[in-house]
């Protein structure tokens, strides 16, 4: 029973606040009836001993920090013309008015300043810390109550994507409560990590034809050019946009990953030459070629035109305007290595991945993510998944080490302390195929893990994604190895890696 003192409407008074999450005694500030619709009947304002504001849904009995009116907005609605939002190096955004050439933490949608957004988190290189933050700002967009999403097992993408084109953004940040229909329970996280889990499965299926597996032996998946034989195809991906960044607003996991190409696109990073070496290693190696040696003198004839071949059909595809009449020559080589890695990399997909990123962003907008490197993309999107130890060290072969070699006794010790980082390092993944270690693949077919004795202790270990291999230099002491090791792992993008 609360005991409360009237003093009129938009007066204060005072009583003993009871909840799940809080008791204390506050003061509480009673709501005209202007300001109880806009937030909602059955909402309250109250204040803590502390003197710090919160508010009590007593529909629902949850208590929380965010006021409801605010929570969502964020980014919601455009900004004026000329307008741009970007962020400080800790992470908080400020605008850019490019009309008068000024700068501002005052939203011009909101007239509210974005330093009052709540306690601001220093950027840092560790991996839990930027997931702490992005967390934080995944709250800030969050808006109260949830949703139902029913959907069938049998016809689970279908119904999918009639519900999730059927809200709009904002509904979609809410707590989503899923329900298989004719089975019993209630989802308090389970139901809803299992729906991103099948549906992920389904989505992404090569099967439909909308996305294809990025090499032979890449079982990475990336937008499928021949996505255009579905009429609706920029509809679904509009839909799988959507659903991808719900998984990372609402911290659930997929079932598979994509590429990680696909994934700096996410991150709005660029691509090049260097990103086709884990995509398609054979044309990376063929252009690698053009790259070092004098095509002139080997009698070789290129054009800046390529063939591709889709649905069985060959089709000729101009680099640049008039390409197939334009000889490749020493000197405009480095132009026509870069304009094929980039046609590689989005070969008739421009259309696709722009309806992508238009549901992606209505959910959660790409500068979010800007502090994640593509690998770590993958982890946040795809989970940490379990290693088992002792089968990664039954499928290893060693070169010139042994099992008992004491660099190789160092090794598997700093391992354990950051195995779904390195595992990221030496395979280019942090997922397994189903039969674990012993099913690892290669460019090459089968291709087990391999820590090979290369270079000298004062060089980096350097990995070959493609080979599953490791070559580690015979360093002196533990402490050593320890150093280099964690250096090449958390501290170099593409250097020393192959």
């Amino acid at each position: 029973t609360l005991k409360k003192e009237q003093r009129g409407i938009g007066q204060s008074l005072f009583l003993q606040a009871g909840s799940d999450e809080l008791t204390t005694w506050g003061e509480f500030t009673m709501l005209t009836t202007s300001q109880e619709q806009q937030r909602g009947r059955g909402q309250q304002k109250r204040t803590d001993s502390n003197g710090r504001v919160y508010f009590v849904n007593h529909n629902t009995r949850i208590t929380q920090w965010e006021d409801p009116r605010s929570q969502g907005q964020l980014n919601e609605k455009p900004l004026p013309e000329g307008w741009e939002m970007r962020f400080t190096v800790d992470g908080i955004p400020y605008f850019v008015d490019h009309n008068r050439r000024t700068t501002t933490y005052i939203d011009p949608r909101t007239g509210k300043s974005a330093l009052d957004n709540g306690p601001h988190i220093a950027y840092v290189r560790d991996f839990k810390a930027k997931v702490h933050y992005f967390r934080f700002w995944c709250q800030q967009l969050a808006m109260p109550q949830h949703i139902k999403i029913t959907v069938s097992r049998k016809t689970l993408f279908e119904d999918s994507f009639q519900q999730i084109m059927s809200f709009s953004p904002q509904d979609l940040r809410r707590r989503l409560w899923v329900i298989f229909p004719g089975e019993e329970g209630l989802d308090y996280g389970g139901v809803a990590r299992e729906w991103f889990f099948l549906l992920s499965h389904e989505v992404l299926n090569p099967m439909y034809c909308l996305f294809e597996y990025a090499g032979k032996d890449n079982y990475c998946l990336q937008i499928n050019p021949a996505s255009y034989i579905n009429p609706d195809h920029l509809k679904y991906f509009r839909f799988i946009g959507r659903f991808i960044a719900m998984a990372l607003f609402h911290g659930k996991f997929i079932d598979t990953g994509f590429s990680l190409p696909f994934y700096k696109r996410i991150l709005n990073k660029p691509v090049g030459l260097k990103d086709l070496e884990s995509v398609d290693p054979e044309f990376y190696n063929s252009l690698i070629w053009v790259k070092e040696n004098d095509i002139e003198e080997c009698g070789l004839e290129m054009f800046f035109s390529v063939d591709k071949e889709i649905l069985g059909e060959i089709k000729s595809h101009d680099l640049k305007p008039n390409g197939s009449n334009i000889l490749v020559t020493e000197e405009n080589k480095e132009e026509y290595i870069r304009l094929v890695a980039e046609w590689r990399l989005s070969r008739g997909v421009e259309e696709q991945t722009q309806a992508f990123f238009e549901g992606f962003n209505e959910i959660l907008p790409q500068q979010y993510l800007q502090y994640f490197d593509a690998k770590e993309l993958e982890v946040l999107l795809c989970g940490m998944q379990e290693i088992d130890l002792n089968d990664w060290q039954r499928h290893t072969i060693y070169r010139h080490y042994t099992r008992t070699s004491r660099q190789i006794l160092w090794f598997w010790q700093v391992y354990n302390e950051k195995r779904m980082r390195f595992l990221q390092f030496v395979t280019g993944t942090c997922r397994l195929p189903v039969g674990g270690f012993a099913d690892l693949t290669g460019s090459n077919g089968p291709q087990k893990f391999c820590i090979e004795k290369v270079g000298k202790e004062n060089w980096l270990p350097r990995s070959h994604t493609c080979f599953n291999r490791l070559d580690l230099p015979p360093y002196k002491n533990y402490e050593q190895l320890k150093e280099k090791l964690l250096f090449a792992i958390e501290e170099t993008e593409g250097f020393g890696q192959e």
